[in-house]
C-alpha cells in the first residue's frame, strides 16, 4: 500500500450519515488511528484492490497451458491481417 504523505497536497470532502461517521470513529479507534489517518488508509487499500481486481486477471491451468502454447506457437496470417498490412504498406509508400 502506498504511504500516507506528512503534508498533504490535495482534499477530498464528502459527507456521510450521522451512524456512518460514528462508526467510522469507533473503527479507527479500534484501530488507534485518528479518523482521518484511518479514512485514508482504508481509501487508498480499497482503491488499490479495485485497480488490482480490474487490471489482473488468473487463468485456469487450463486456460494457462493453452495460452503459453499460443505464444509458442504464432498462427499463420489470415485475409484480413494480410489486407490491413498490404493498406499500411500502401499508405507508408512501403
Amino acid at each position: 500500500m502506498s504511504a500516507i504523505p506528512n503534508s498533504p497536497s490535495a482534499r477530498l470532502d464528502f459527507r456521510l450519515s450521522p451512524e456512518h461517521k460514528s462508526l467510522i470513529e469507533r473503527a479507527a479507534s479500534a484501530q488507534g488511528q485518528t479518523v482521518s489517518s484511518f479514512a485514508i488508509a482504508t481509501l487508498l487499500k480499497a482503491s488499490e484492490a479495485a485497480i488490482e481486481s480490474e487490471t489482473t486477471r488468473t487463468l485456469s491451468a487450463r486456460d494457462s497451458q493453452m495460452f503459453l502454447a499460443m505464444l509458442d506457437t504464432p498462427g499463420k496470417p489470415n485475409t484480413a491481417l494480410k489486407a490491413a498490412a498490404k493498406s499500411y504498406k500502401g499508405r507508408r509508400g512501403r
